[in-house]
């Protein structure tokens, strides 16, 4: 089995992208945090296996008395929950400063999402690039659209003729009829 080497590195301030996607903050407001949680974790699955992005989405679970986790949602997202005391820009913050030493050996992009302006600066002090909400909404978005292109232009038959897009056997069968022979 191949080993995983992905483009970018992305990470996710899980929190404060759903407080400015729309459509999860009508989620979050709605059904509950829960919700928009697994609506923010669909939204980058896809995108992420797409772009070939190691994707971490990273949730704070500084108020809550529970140790760090991480669970693996598919080879290209996982979502990180930092430990007790510890915020999502601190997690974020250390794994640029990792990249920042190893960048060399690493050889992938660090990409970080978040709409916080001071957490903007200390990334993009660190060597990884910063992609606001709202461009990382469009950038999902538009993969989605070219995903369901791409799938539109596959099943398109080769011919604007209906008889073209069955499969041999069918053919042979029609053309039968057509002369009048029997199967």
């Amino acid at each position: 089995m191949s080993q995983f080497k992905p483009l970018a590195i992305l990470l996710v301030d899980g929190y404060n992208i759903i407080g400015n996607w729309s459509f999860l903050k009508k989620i979050r407001d709605n059904e509950g945090m829960e919700a928009a949680r697994r609506g923010l974790i669909e939204a980058l699955s896809n995108y992420s296996a797409y772009q070939g992005y190691d994707t971490r989405i990273v949730f704070d679970a500084h108020s809550q008395d529970t140790p760090a986790s991480r669970e693996e949602i598919s080879r290209n997202l996982c979502v990180c929950y930092t430990e007790y005391g510890e915020t999502a820009d601190t997690y974020i913050e250390k794994i640029c400063a990792a990249y920042s030493k190893e960048q060399t050996k690493i050889r992938a992009r660090m990409i970080v999402a978040t709409s916080d302006r001071a957490q903007q600066l200390t990334v993009v002090g660190y060597g990884a690039e910063w992609l606001s909400a709202q461009q990382l909404a469009f950038e999902v978005e538009l993969t989605s659209k070219r995903v369901r292109w791409q799938q539109r232009e596959r099943k398109k038959p080769a011919s604007r003729f209906l008889a073209n897009s069955l499969d041999p056997v069918a053919q042979e069968r029609l053309a039968k009829l057509r002369l009048g022979l029997r199967s």
